[in-house]
C-alpha cells in the first residue's frame, strides 16, 4: 500500500496573494477623503451627521466605512467621501 502525500505547500500561493496586495493598495485605486475618529457614542453621531451635512451622500458618496464599539463606550469608525462633488 503507498503511503498518501500531505497536502501541498502553499508558500507560492501565499507570495503570489502578498505581492498582489502590496501592488494593489487601496490608496492607488480609488480617490476617496478617509478620516478616521475616536470618539463617545453622541459625539461620533454628531461627527457622523456633520460629514453627512456637509458633504450630502448624493454628490459625495459619503458613508460611515467601517466603525466598532471600543470599551468605555467609544467608537471608532472612518468616514468616507469623493474630494469633490464633480
Amino acid at each position: 500500500m503507498r503511503k498518501v502525500p500531505g497536502p501541498p505547500s502553499f508558500d507560492g500561493l501565499k507570495r503570489r496573494i502578498a505581492r498582489h496586495r502590496a501592488e494593489n493598495r487601496p490608496s492607488k485605486k480609488d480617490h476617496f477623503v478617509r478620516e478616521t475618529y475616536c470618539l463617545g457614542l453622541m459625539d461620533a453621531r454628531a461627527k457622523a451627521r456633520e460629514w453627512f451635512d456637509e458633504y450630502p451622500k448624493a454628490a459625495y458618496w459619503t458613508e460611515v466605512e467601517s466603525w466598532r464599539q471600543l470599551d468605555g463606550d467609544q467608537i471608532e469608525f472612518t468616514m468616507r467621501r469623493l474630494p469633490s462633488a464633480d
